[in-house]
């Protein structure tokens, strides 16, 4: 007859989450792709894993979700100072717009389809039948906890090595043409994975002639502005 363990062993058995995991060989397939071989393997598979692999209460600890947090600073910090190096006579202006571009979702979400990354996502059954694997708010957060795990494991200069890896293409790629503002908002706010930007009109003044228009704009909670123009548009 088996010996029954000690009660107090028992019930730590009972907490212990259950650890995501890769094998050996995806994990050192994974390395490869990164160029970088984890002094803490942990935190990559860490990166890798979806909420949906583990339970809500084992959640923070165990999902992707806080190093996404940290990987989109990084990923913002090494695009501005690569914007501010190599297009020296662009002002603020000019290099927002690009920085957005290169940060947003849809391109972390296109270097993970570059490097073939998302077969190594750790996600459940059902968020793979969903499609999760190609969903491209999924891969965007995946890619920028990547980013976060490999600046946690070996610091700046790595993890802008991985940028340069998977951002290839879309540095090579010629400059998209100037888009306006509104366009710039939508896209931005798309790629945050917020709802659309609302606009109102809260006065309209002046001849018929010569109108005067002054419009707020918000974007969700995340605060809002006030601007006048001669028309809708230009304010």
């Amino acid at each position: 007859m088996t010996p029954t363990r000690p009660k107090r062993t028992r019930l730590r058995s009972k907490g212990k989450a259950n650890q995501p995991s890769l094998t050996d060989a995806d994990l050192k397939s994974v390395e490869a792709i990164l160029g970088h071989k984890f002094k803490t393997p942990d935190t990559l598979i860490q990166a890798l894993t979806h909420p949906s692999a583990v339970s809500s209460a084992d959640s923070v600890r165990l999902s992707n979700q806080r190093l996404e947090f940290l990987g989109d600073r990084v990923l913002n910090l090494v695009i501005a100072d690569r914007l501010i190096d190599r297009r020296r006579l662009e002002s603020e202006g000019d290099l927002a717009p690009r920085l957005n571009g290169f940060v947003k979702k849809g391109a972390c979400a296109e270097a993970m389809r570059h490097l073939g990354l998302s077969k190594y996502l750790i996600m459940s059954d059902g968020e793979i039948a969903s499609g999760g694997r190609e969903r491209e708010s999924t891969l965007g957060d995946a890619c920028e906890a990547i980013i976060g795990a490999i600046y946690l494991d070996a610091g700046l200069s790595t993890a802008r090595k991985f940028i340069e890896k998977g951002w290839a293409p879309q540095f090579q790629a010629p400059l998209a043409e100037a888009k306006d503002p509104k366009t710039l908002l939508q896209e931005w706010a798309q790629g945050q994975g917020l709802p659309l930007p609302d606009y109102d009109v809260l006065n309209r003044s002046g001849p018929d002639h010569a109108p005067t228009y002054e419009i707020q704009v918000r974007v969700d909670n995340r605060g809002s502005a006030v601007a006048v123009g001669s028309s809708k548009r230009d304010a």
